[in-house]
């Protein structure tokens, strides 16, 4: 009787289980080798190492970065061909004088941080195109609207005496608000020396270029450029016929 029994409830269990309509969910796929392993990141661009001390005469790699980013800044240096020429110290002329670095034209750390900082001067005036000399600093800007486009190393007056036909001159480059009056497309040959494309402004104080413009005051009152920087000025309009020049 007992055996009846098993046998009955064994076959109820089994009709049950052959009754139960629901699916038995599969089992998920185990995920592929790539779902598990990342894709690589992009890698960074590999920059030239920065030497300790970078010159004039350079040629490499880290001087392309170094005139782009002084071009980014605004200072003027041409073409960012990799090689560290006058043009590109005159650069650095100014990048240090607006830092307010030594101003020895090598590219040593702290000019690198001035680079990095991305220091640059600002304009003192707010409105309009001009031209604005700052002789504290022996820095020329290109200003319009407020904005500096373009910074230059100069050279102005050296606020030393000299003698000219038996008189005694003081070399210097007063303060002031002037407009360009007149100008020269080519070399004029002054009684003190050779101007490049002179734009006066004073008198016969001119923005000028000349084959020497050191980092410190050194001429007879005007406000030296390289002649490259003389031509660009020309070829870009930058100084037209009554540009106003602020001289602080």
């Amino acid at each position: 009787m007992r055996r009846v029994l098993v046998v009955t409830i064994t076959a109820m269990l089994l009709a049950a289980c052959d009754t139960d309509q629901t699916p038995v969910p599969e089992a998920a796929p185990s995920p592929s080798v790539s779902t598990l392993v990342p894709t690589p990141a992009t890698p960074a661009p590999v920059l030239p190492q920065r030497p300790e001390k970078l010159r004039h005469g350079a040629k490499s790699d880290v001087v392309v970065q170094l005139q782009e980013r002084l071009t980014e800044l605004g200072y003027w240096n041409g073409t960012a061909d990799g090689r560290f020429g006058g043009t590109t110290q005159q650069a650095v002329y100014a990048l240090q004088k607006a830092a307010g670095l030594r101003r020895d034209g090598t590219v040593g750390p702290k000019t690198w941080k001035a680079l990095d900082r991305g220091v640059r001067p600002e304009a003192r005036s707010t409105s309009g195109k001009l031209i604005e000399i700052d002789l504290k600093r022996q820095l020329l800007l290109v200003v319009e609207d407020g904005r500096v486009g373009q910074v230059f190393n100069t050279s102005t007056g050296s606020n030393e005496y000299y003698e000219h036909d038996g008189q005694t001159y003081l070399a210097d480059t007063p303060r002031g608000r002037f407009t360009v009056g007149r100008q020269i497309d080519g070399w004029r040959d002054a009684p003190l020396g050779l101007l490049w494309r002179p734009k006066y402004f004073n008198g016969g104080i001119a923005v000028h270029g000349a084959p020497s413009v050191p980092p410190y005051p050194a001429s007879h009152g005007c406000a030296r450029v390289t002649v490259a920087a003389m031509n660009w000025m020309w070829k870009n309009d930058a100084i037209p016929l009554k540009t106003r020049v602020w001289v602080y």
